[in-house]
């Protein structure tokens, strides 16, 4: 019986004999760009529930229930952006689809950016598995959250006893499903802790098999200044042992402009010593924060937005209050460089903030407190060059992170933006390197297990677009226009965007370690 078993499987073999396979999708005829290799393959794709299980450019006979045909079409694993606010979508029912970044190519968001996570972790999970969600999720935990559950919005020194409470929230939140901790070191409460504080965390985070992810302590020259910041988190990372990824990585007003080189030469420096520095970048000359994050001195923050206006209420402390402003303001650039995107005041929306100082009669440093007192208001500040935003982009450590938040055009187009002008247009990156760096390399970055890659075996998150018509739509007086070119998205084997159309579907998943 022995002989006559291998016998058959000789004849096999020599006849190329074989079983055919089923599949529910099957995509043929496309342009592959893996995420591994550097050029394109056509091959088939073979798709069973959530995993792909056959890739090949053979002509072994495959069952599937329904066939994508991609010719003339690019086939890429699904986008994963590094640095986003979606996790305020996808808490509501509403908007749980995240339709902004899925028309993107985007398969995969990371949230808890800049310090600011929703806690606890366990309960937003079970939220989002219970009502579903568009895009798979990496969790963070936000520093600034834990130290505010701890300390409340105060500038102060945490004593022994107040650092092992944030030290065990800290385990908790990893235990929960955390990838890793964000900071954000320029944002209060963030900025009222020192290195040594964040260290002591970031020892949690490297032994529970987590990354550091930060927002600077300073962009620009607000207080350490630009390079200072960047050694900072460097020195974080030696001393916690811990991966480090900088976000949304810029030259951040006049004052920091042409700083790109020397950062670039500090990070290839400790990346060649061992340490696992990355970053991430979105495509676009404005930054976007509140107005209250972007000029508001954070010593008179302190205590919270109460305790700010008491202290600008102060004849003494307004002065002070209102000079560091206006030196903050010129530091983005000039009032007639910051914009109103994101305000109940529809009239307000549109206007900068000259516009408005001219309008209301008044210093535009006195405006802002006028604004803010009553809400959260949002500004695009145009602060950076060409230069530098080409200069990072073209390090194969820089990752795309949209950094999406509403009313700057990035949430509905930074990956679509930076294919059609930086790849298709600029030719800054080749179309390989677009794609490794929005897929492979920050799934490796992040620990994310089997996906990234089309490979059999892996998750199938696989998007297709037209390499001709890939690309944003929003602006600045459109901001929330979706990109165009997606053809196909499929999430866990499951077909999301079909000929351009949301197919309604949510079968995004909270990733695990």
């Amino acid at each position: 019986m022995k002989h006559l078993g291998y016998l058959l499987f000789l004849i096999c073999v020599f006849s190329s004999c074989k079983s055919d396979i089923n599949a529910d999708l099957l995509i043929i005829n496309g342009n592959v760009y893996d995420g591994i290799t550097s050029k394109a393959q056509n091959v088939n794709i073979a798709i069973k529930n959530d995993k792909i299980i056959y890739i090949s450019d053979n002509k072994k006979s495959i069952n599937a229930n329904k066939i994508i045909d991609a010719e003339g079409l690019i086939i890429s694993p699904g986008f994963i952006d590094t640095h986003t606010h979606s996790d305020r979508d996808l808490n509501n029912k509403e908007t749980s689809h995240n339709l902004p970044f899925l028309k993107q190519g985007i398969t995969t968001v990371v949230v808890g950016n800049d310090g600011d996570s929703y806690y606890p972790i366990s309960e937003y999970k079970s939220l989002y598995e219970s009502q579903g969600i568009g895009t798979n999720v990496i969790m963070l935990v936000g520093h600034g959250t834990i130290r505010n559950k701890v300390l409340g919005n105060i500038n102060k020194k945490p004593t022994s006893d107040e650092l092992i409470k944030m030290q065990k929230l800290i385990t908790q939140e990893m235990s929960s499903g955390a990838f890793g901790m964000s900071t954000g070191l320029f944002y209060s409460p963030g900025s009222y802790a020192n290195t040594e504080e964040i260290v002591s965390l970031a020892k949690i985070v490297s032994n529970n098999g987590g990354i550091y992810d930060t927002h600077l302590r300073d962009e620009s020259n607000y207080n350490i200044g630009l390079i200072s910041a960047i050694k900072e988190s460097i020195d974080i990372g030696l001393k916690a042992n811990i991966p480090v990824h900088i976000s949304h990585i810029k030259c951040l007003g006049r004052n920091v402009w042409n700083q790109s080189d020397s950062i670039i030469k500090l990070v290839e420096f400790y990346r060649e010593k061992g340490l696992n520095v990355t970053a991430n970048q979105y495509p676009y000359d404005a930054s976007a924060t509140s107005l209250k994050g972007a000029v508001v001195p954070r010593w008179a923050e302190s205590g919270g937005k109460d305790s700010l206006f008491i202290r600008f209420n102060d004849k003494k402390n307004k002065t002070r209050i209102l000079k560091e402003t206006s030196s903050n303001i010129f530091r983005r650039g000039g009032a007639e460089k910051l914009l109103i995107v994101n305000s109940k005041n529809s009239d307000l929306i549109g206007k900068n903030l000259l516009e408005l100082s001219i309008e209301f009669n008044k210093p535009p440093e006195e405006v802002v407190y006028q604004l803010i007192k009553s809400e959260n208001i949002g500004v695009a500040s145009f602060n950076m060059i060409e230069e530098d935003i080409t200069n990072f982009m073209k390090q194969s450590w820089v990752f795309t992170g949209s950094d999406g938040n509403t009313g700057h055009p990035r949430k509905y187009g930074s990956f679509p933006k930076k294919y059609s002008e930086y790849v298709v247009e600029k030719k800054i990156l080749d179309l390989s390197e677009f794609i490794t760096n929005s897929t492979s390399k920050p799934a490796e970055f992040f620990n994310v297990n089997k996906r990234g890659k089309i490979k059999q075996g892996y998750y199938a998150d696989i998007i297709i677009f037209d390499p001709l018509y890939f690309k944003d739509k929003a602006d600045y007086s459109n901001a929330f226009t979706y990109s165009e070119g997606l053809i196909y998205s499929i999430i866990n084997g499951e077909l999301i965007i079909d000929k351009n159309n949301f197919t309604g579907k949510l079968k995004g998943k909270v990733l695990k370690k």
